[in-house]
């Protein structure tokens, strides 16, 4: 049995019970790991410290951990953590939800100034989303940008579309599912139920109907057992009373419950019981991270990755998404042909709403309205007869025509019954359009799997053969590219090396402009500014904050790449203004000292004396990844940049928010290097953006 990567909705509704005895709890702070694991550091009165684990990455999960399961605290924190760190320090747990039977928590915050809510998508390709209080995505993992739903920062964040929630369905809407499908027991209701492959065979079991049987031999006493076995397990759920156990095969974990399943008991699975549902996951998921980390090679003394592993995950996963693709299409197809037989039989359809709709005007009962149409069945009127199910509660009647059931809702005349199907139809036909997106990144990254494997055969052979290494090396094409990094006092501002080699730092804030000036500013430097109000303090250095003075004749490139930084990234981008004028001057110029009543504003200065203008600069960076000697990401004057770097994408001001520009950027050089592996730990899109100007960014064709 394959282990668990993902939780499902029946983990998250028990997980919401256990994680809202946390409220009142504060945070401390944020941690983002790579692309896609927040932990959330909090302290509650009762509990101490507590670690919130949030993960959407492949594997997907959320619940609190022991302080020695926690990996330990990355270096410099990406802009997304820092973000959250402003939002939410100090701030109050004050709860979470599941919503609906989705895979998807929302955990809300209080502070005084402003609440925050963090929304977590544990479906799909995972997201995490935070928003403020009216509902506006402040900031977001990723950024998606589909027909039925988007997420972005600035948009009003858009669940997807509702689905069936299983636990609160009436019997008479889970019979109609039942009813209308054309498969097995099993399979509908782990897809039209909404209940996954798992716990429909679970349900099944408890129920002791036969998974396989078909629907058409399916009936009211098989629905029944179905109806009861999920509604007791629901009312164990919300009464908090759980029975947590983990999974064990062959000494390896498979899976984490809220309650002891019988499927896995027909398994002959081992388990050991928990306190909690959090525990259980925590040692679950410590134990899968673990067994990842020590699974053998391939090949002893080898350190080959297991592709072919690799390759069967990325075909099963295509497999599922072209499962869901014909689920998707024929749902599409059927509403359509619902709504085509509503207007082909208009009148038949006209008279059974126009006569519950008069009943219902005076004031009717629907118990009533129902003994009425099943005694004008009996009597033989074609409309009274065509009518299978009431609904009260929802305001519906079922019609069935040539064999297929119809719900339509008695407020609406045929014709907007009819466009509602139509709607429904095309809400589906645009799922399908995600997941067909989704099935083509699947296969170019199967292509990418099979590509390293041929690539690390290739070398191999080469080795074998013991050739001498090239001087010159195709980054590119590299399966694996090692690590190399160190960081430097500068990098908290933003920084370049001139194609002289001089460094040039400047500030990202106002705070950065006058910590630069009043402790990185020496006599030999070079001060940079732009004409533009609100542009950083940009100084070229003579020497570093460790060495002795020095007087430097500084090339006239690396003074033009200075001012060409200067421009870039000032208030002139987020205009979308392509150049600027840029002056020089040297440090002694520079003063915090205004004239008699005038007042300079924090991160501001005087400048006294003659300034050296460099005129019309061209306001564009280039953002490449560095691969000899250091491996990171570099960003500046593209002059200064192109030479140290193996891949580089060009920016001028332009409509993509900084954010946004940085994961196109981040796709690009995923589409240049062989090696995904390097990408995502070197430029991952928080770093890439640490080099972009603020604003809106358009990306060149190199």
């Amino acid at each position: 049995m394959d282990p668990k990567r993902e939780l499902t909705s029946v983990d998250l509704s028990a997980l919401v019970t256990e994680l809202n005895r946390y409220e009142g709890a504060k945070v401390d702070k944020a941690y983002l790991y790579g692309d896609n694991l927040l932990r959330l550091r909090m302290r509650d009165f009762d509990r101490g410290r507590v670690e919130l684990i949030l993960e959407v990455g492949d594997v997907k999960r959320a619940h609190t951990a022991k302080p020695e399961h926690v990996p330990d605290a990355p270096g410099r924190p990406p802009n997304f953590a820092m973000m959250l760190r402003n939002r939410l320090n100090g701030a109050d747990f004050a709860g979470v939800e599941q919503y609906e039977f989705d895979r998807i928590l929302t955990f809300d915050f209080e502070r005084g100034d402003e609440d925050t809510e963090i929304v977590v998508e544990l479906f799909g390709q995972g997201n995490v989303a935070v928003l403020d209080e009216t509902g506006e995505v402040v900031r977001s993992l990723e950024t998606v940008r589909l027909k039925s739903r988007t997420v972005a920062p600035g948009a009003q964040y858009e669940f997807p579309s509702s689905r069936l929630h299983p636990f609160t369905v009436s019997y008479e809407g889970f019979k109609r599912r039942m009813e209308d499908s054309d498969t097995d027991v099993v399979r509908t209701l782990a897809t039209q139920v909404n209940l996954g492959g798992l716990y429909a065979e679970e349900f099944c079991t408890r129920a002791g109907v036969e998974k396989t049987m078909e629907i058409s031999d399916a009936g009211d006493e098989e629905y029944r057992a179905i109806y009861d076995a999920i509604q007791t397990f629901h009312d164990r759920l919300k009464s908090g009373d759980f029975d947590p156990r983990v999974y064990t095969e062959d000494g390896n974990v498979v899976d984490a419950t809220p309650f002891p399943l019988k499927e896995h008991e027909a398994e002959g699975l081992n388990s050991e019981s928990y306190d909690t549902f959090n525990e259980a996951l925590d040692e679950y998921f410590f134990a899968f991270d673990r067994s990842a980390e020590d699974e053998p090679e391939e090949e002893p003394g080898s350190n080959r990755p297991d592709f072919e592993a690799e390759i069967e995950k990325k075909k099963r996963i295509i497999e599922q998404q072209e499962g869901a693709i014909e689920g998707f299409e024929q749902q599409a197809e059927r509403e359509r042909e619902r709504a085509e037989l509503l207007y082909a039989n208009y009148e038949l359809v006209d008279e059974v709403l126009s006569t519950v709709r008069s009943a219902r005007d005076e004031s009717v009962p629907w118990d009533e309205i129902r003994q009425t149409l099943e005694d004008g069945a009996e009597r033989g009127i074609p409309a009274a007869e065509a009518v299978v199910d009431v609904d009260g509660a929802e305001g519906t009647v079922t019609i069935e025509i040539d064999g297929t059931r119809i719900e339509v809702e008695v407020d609406m005349g045929v014709e907007k019954n009819a466009d509602r199907l139509y709607k429904e139809a095309k809400r589906v036909e645009g799922k399908k359009e995600g997941a067909m997106a989704a099935i083509e990144d699947t296969r170019e990254e199967l292509a990418e799997v099979k590509a390293r494997r041929d690539a690390w055969e290739e070398d191999d052979e080469d080795d074998d053969e013991e050739p001498e290494e090239p001087e010159d090396i195709d980054w590119l094409s590299r399966s694996s590219i090692p690590l190399k990094t160190e960081e430097q006092w500068y990098e908290q501002f933003r920084w370049f090396h001139t194609s002289d080699g001089y460094l040039v730092i400047g500030g990202r804030n106002a705070d950065q402009n006058e910590e630069i000036v009043k402790k990185y500013l020496n006599k030999h430097d070079l001060f940079f500014h732009t004409q533009a109000h609100g542009g950083p303090v940009t100084v070229v250095k003579a020497t570093g904050p460790s060495e002795p003075a020095q007087e430097v004749e500084f090339p006239d490139s690396t003074k033009r790449e200075a001012a060409q930084f200067a421009v870039s990234y000032s208030s002139i981008w987020k205009e979308g203004r392509y150049a600027d004028d840029a002056y020089m001057v040297t440090p002694d110029q520079v003063s915090k000292t205004p004239e008699s009543g005038e007042y300079i504003e924090k991160g501001s200065f005087v400048i006294r004396g003659d300034r050296t203008y460099f005129r019309d600069v061209e306001a564009k960076v280039l953002v490449g990844v560095q691969c000899e000697g250091e491996t990171r990401v570099l960003g500046g004057p593209p002059s200064a940049i192109e030479d140290h770097v193996e891949a580089a994408v060009s920016l001028q001001p332009g409509r993509y928010a900084q954010n946004d520009a940085a994961k196109m950027v981040y796709r690009r050089f995923r589409e240049m290097f062989e090696d995904q592996s390097f990408v995502r730990k070197v430029a991952s899109p928080d770093k890439i953006q640490e080099f972009l100007p603020p604003g809106g960014s358009e990306l060149l064709d190199n």
